[in-house]
């Protein structure tokens, strides 16, 4: 199989194109229709508590399996096998925590944001302060590396060669993303979610049960036809250290990324908001058990779709393919479905994207909006309607950020960006959401 330098051979864009519309006009009517019953600042912020454990936990997973989980592990696995494979472990794992430690207590005490858990025993205003600014730089780091990555799968999918193709697509992908938050508020972008998570287990559950017919339902004959593909190098797929076994990297880089890998999940505001969502603890408990179970099984069909492209396109053709790694999963798609299944692959992709950065966008514009404005500079004195405007107007700024902050790091490593919100989110609201939840002595200072 060859690749072109403007996109994968063999593929459609005009088919991959229409596919992603027909996908962006159905939701845009939900989104309408969901519109209709966001009046307040309860319906805008938090879907009005109208949701149901599954249907949120089904909407944790869309907001949570972003085109990092779908094209990059898959790609990781491809190329390092078992070092890939980690990045999946440690996705699944830190459900738990968010299991045990978080999803209940958060859903007693918050009403919209962080913050509100924060501000519960605190100072009001220097904590929700605090809690904006990180909620802010968390969002901005993981809106930035998904609408960069738009940019490189648009090249990679679509064929579209040159600077002002991939602006334009950033460009296009800002602007469906500010009409989902400005006009559906939470229930539109939950429901947009919903639909994104299960096109994607859908299409990769498809994907698992062909690879897996190719080698007769057998783990162990396809492990070994990723080995036998991989010549030399193949053998390191299956063991421990193919990626972080090279110098430049030790074992405390590997501890590190699996500490922020695990605690990140569990602080990362987009997340933590989605239990605001359920009109009970309970169902916050439920949505999350449903998430840790569609989220685990998505990961199991990552490791057969990693091996499957390792086996079946080969680790050569997907390094010099575009956007390397990140090509695998489509280039396996094309190779077993041909340009139908590549095109229902891309647009998933692409509404992968647009499910996390509107996720991403309402949860920063209600942190500004109900921290920032409501009860920082307003001190509490407001009514929601205006609260609600001035989310609507955040909304519309982070849009226009994202979109020159994507198209401006369209040609970097997105992936540090992604590892650095999950950083932020390890290492300053994890910890502060637990001392404020279990430890009776913190107090303010302590939380700034």
């Amino acid at each position: 199989m060859k690749t072109l330098a403007a996109g994968v051979q063999g593929s459609n864009p005009a088919l991959n194109i229409t596919i992603f519309a027909v996908f962006v006009a159905i939701t845009l009517v939900i989104v309408f229709r969901a519109s209709r019953n966001t009046k307040t600042a309860s319906d805008y912020y938090a879907a009005g508590r109208a949701f149901t454990g599954p249907q949120n936990g089904i909407a944790i997973s869309g907001d949570y399996l972003s085109a990092a989980s779908f094209l990059g592990i898959a790609g990781a696995i491809a190329i390092n096998g078992y070092d890939g494979f980690l990045y999946s472990i440690g996705f699944l794992v830190a459900w738990l925590v968010a299991l045990l430690l978080v999803a209940e207590l958060l859903r007693n005490t918050g009403k919209f944001t962080m913050g509100d858990v924060l501000a519960f025993r605190m100072k009001q205003r220097p904590v929700r302060a605090a809690a904006a600014i990180s909620t802010l730089a968390v969002s901005f780091f993981y809106l930035l590396a998904q609408m960069a990555g738009a940019g490189g799968l648009v090249n990679l999918l679509l064929g579209i060669e040159g600077n002002l193709g991939q602006d334009l697509v950033i460009a296009v992908v800002g602007v469906i993303m500010i009409l989902y938050v400005l006009i559906g508020g939470m229930k539109g972008t939950t429901w947009v979610q919903i639909i994104k998570a299960v096109l994607l287990i859908a299409g990769a559950f498809a994907m698992t049960l062909w690879v897996l017919g190719k080698y007769g339902f057998n783990l162990s004959n396809l492990f070994q036809a990723a080995v036998d593909k991989g010549g030399k190098a193949g053998e390191a797929l299956l063991g421990p250290g193919k990626q972080y076994g090279k110098t430049g990297t030790t074992k405390l880089d590997f501890l590190s990324l699996g500490i922020a890998l695990v605690l990140g999940t569990a602080g990362l505001p987009h997340v933590l908001m989605r239990f605001y969502t359920v009109p009970t603890a309970k169902d916050a408990r439920r949505s999350v058990v449903w998430a840790i179970a569609l989220i685990g099984i998505f990961y199991l069909f990552t490791l057969v779709l990693g091996y499957g492209a390792g086996a079946l396109v080969g680790p050569d053709v997907i390094a010099k393919a575009p956007g390397t790694t990140n090509s695998a999963a489509p280039l396996l798609a094309l190779e077993l479905g041909g340009p139908v299944l590549l095109g229902f692959i891309a647009a998933v992709a692409f509404a992968t994207i647009l499910a996390v950065v509107a996720g991403l966008t309402i949860t920063a514009s209600a942190s500004f909006a109900h921290d920032v404005y409501a009860n920082v500079i307003k001190k509490g004195k407001t009514d929601p309607d205006s609260e609600v405007r001035v989310a609507r107007i955040t909304a519309l700024v982070i849009g226009a950020v994202a979109i020159v902050g994507g198209i401006l790091a369209k040609n970097q490593n997105v992936a540090f960006l992604v590892a650095l919100a999950f950083a932020v989110a390890a290492s300053a609201n994890l910890p502060t959401i637990l001392y404020s939840l279990f430890w009776k002595r913190f107090n303010t200072q302590g939380a700034l």
